[in-house]
């Protein structure tokens, strides 16, 4: 009796816990009919080959379900979506690569051995639990309360089966988790596809940007920038003063400044997907459509300016392993981290401070030459700390030394990572940096002859935004000649750092962003 009850419950409780963690209570989600069902059922059932076999696969159903419905909390938790197993496994590889970048190799591994130590150990609990020794099976009443609870699970499945459960939200958890993945399995094959058909049979064609030609385009990407920084007065107000003045700044200056909001495909993390939608014109929101780009004959905007005459260029600061993608792109630069002649220290994930890659970029790899560049900046990338300062004399950046000071300043990720509202703070301040430096090398490198993409590449994760934020991202155009302005205005971007939230051109994806280019700066609508 004892076994029967602790083992339903035990159970239980394991199936519905990473639900509470999913929704972010437990009122909706009490009972797993399948715990009720699957318990009674292995100690009713006499002790055989048959009875081991079936132990063995509904233990396994039941960890590997259990996990599913672990990874799907943690990908609404960092992304902001649901998981998908088809698309999301080969991400285990980069996950470990920023959990070593964010706490260093010895955490990263000792969490590597928890983890395994805690699935080692759930294995073996739900399989002592099912396939239990010497004593069975059950009699008197234990048998009864076996049969009964049995019933009375089969109802309530059934009930919950036929959309009339009144016990939870998800009191399947098992069933659902495996329905899901299925489904998913079968969709995203058929989706691939047709994304494949539309890589073959209706590309976006390679054109010349003729009204760009000659020009300077730097295509700046501020990780984790997204409107919520704009929009949530907690962070509105840390980032408001920063631009209002870069705003001032630049029109005392006559630099020229207009803003607008496009839809990233993601949330949360990968930006490399972002980069790839605004570069191909194609919405890539997942790592398999990232690699089918890649492996197909699609061009992206690198093939559009080395047709208009610029030489192109990437600027990856935190890409610190080999990367053949940027081949695959076709740069006829790429410079990452091992290429960057930086001797300051790394501040946990970040590689170098963002002001030292725009000096670099500036001193090192830009001159009046016509050059289209993509440059993904990383101070703003989580775990947000140390917070540093922006140096008003550029020239004292040099190699980066002068950051030594900051290896070591402000809580360490393990530290301030145990309060959500530091968390949120730091966030905003670490956003703010980045925007302002952003701000003060546009004032050095915006002139008559260079346009300024500055952009965010996602939202950050839904800790930070919330469950129902939009997916939308603030994009500065920045010039000298108001008349590389003037394309981007006639589609509803705003004068000022200000984009209008309610204006129409949040609706538009980040996907537009090159198709534009191709409507407003080829030679037939230059002319």
């Amino acid at each position: 009796m004892r076994r029967l009850w602790i083992g339903a419950l035990a159970l239980n409780i394991g199936l519905v816990a990473p639900l509470w963690w999913r929704y972010g209570d437990m009122s909706g989600n009490l009972i797993a009919w399948e715990a009720w069902l699957v318990m009674p059922l292995m100690l009713l059932m006499p002790r055989g080959s048959f009875r081991l076999g079936l132990g063995i696969a509904l233990a396994s159903w039941l960890i590997l379900a259990t996990l599913i419905n672990l990874g799907e909390a943690a990908t609404y938790t960092a992304f902001g979506r649901p998981l998908n197993l088809y698309l999301d496994t080969p991400l285990l590889g980069s996950i470990y690569d920023l959990l070593v970048g964010n706490v260093g190799h010895i955490w990263a591994l000792c969490a590597i051995v928890v983890a395994t130590t805690l699935l080692l150990l759930l294995a073996l609990g739900v399989f002592r639990l099912l396939l239990p020794g010497e004593g069975y099976p059950l009699k008197g009443r234990a048998k009864g309360w076996a049969f009964a609870m049995l019933v009375c699970a089969s109802l309530g499945a059934g009930l919950a089966l036929s959309g009339k459960s009144i016990l939870g939200r998800d009191s399947l958890p098992v069933v659902n988790a495996t329905h899901v993945q299925w489904g998913q399995l079968v969709t995203t094959h058929q989706a691939k596809q047709a994304f494949v058909q539309t890589l073959e049979a209706a590309p976006i064609e390679q054109r010349s940007l003729s009204g760009l030609a000659g020009r300077r385009v730097l295509m700046t990407f501020i990780e984790s920038y997204g409107v919520t920084a704009l929009e949530d007065e907690r962070y509105r107000s840390v980032l408001a003063p920063t631009l209002d003045e870069i705003e001032r700044r630049l029109a005392d200056r006559e630099i020229n400044v207009v803003s607008g909001l496009l839809e990233s495909p993601i949330r949360g993390g990968q930006s490399w997907l972002a980069h790839a939608t605004a570069l191909s014109g194609y919405t890539i929101d997942n790592q398999l459509w990232y690699q089918l780009l890649l492996d197909s004959d699609a061009t992206t905007l690198v093939d559009d300016f080395r047709a208009t005459g610029q030489r192109t260029l990437a600027v990856m600061p935190a890409i610190t392993q080999p990367w053949p993608e940027g081949r695959a792109y076709g740069f006829d630069e790429l410079v990452v981290e091992k290429d960057i002649d930086y001797q300051g220290p790394p501040l946990n994930w970040v590689t170098m401070p963002d002001q030292f890659t725009l000096a670099y970029t500036q001193r090192e790899l830009l001159d009046n030459s016509p050059v289209f560049a993509q440059l993904a900046l990383i101070s703003s990338h989580a775990p947000w700390t140390p917070i540093l300062p922006v140096f008003d004399d550029w020239s004292s950046i040099g190699d980066g030394k002068l950051f030594a000071p900051w290896e070591e300043a402000g809580d360490p990720p393990e530290v301030l990572w145990q309060d959500i509202e530091r968390i949120r703070d730091h966030y905003a301040w670490s956003v703010d940096y980045s925007i302002k430096t952003v701000g003060r090398w546009a004032e050095r490198v915006a002139d008559d002859n260079t346009m300024l993409i500055v952009l965010g590449d996602h939202q950050p994760a839904p800790l930070i935004t919330g469950d129902d934020a939009s997916g939308a991202v603030p994009v500065h155009i920045i010039s000298g000649d108001p008349a590389l302005l003037a394309p981007f205005q006639a589609r509803g971007f705003v004068p000022g750092m200000w984009p209008t939230p309610e204006s129409d051109e949040r609706s538009a994806e980040l996907s537009q962003l090159r198709r534009w280019l191709h409507a407003d700066f080829t030679e037939s609508n230059t002319r």
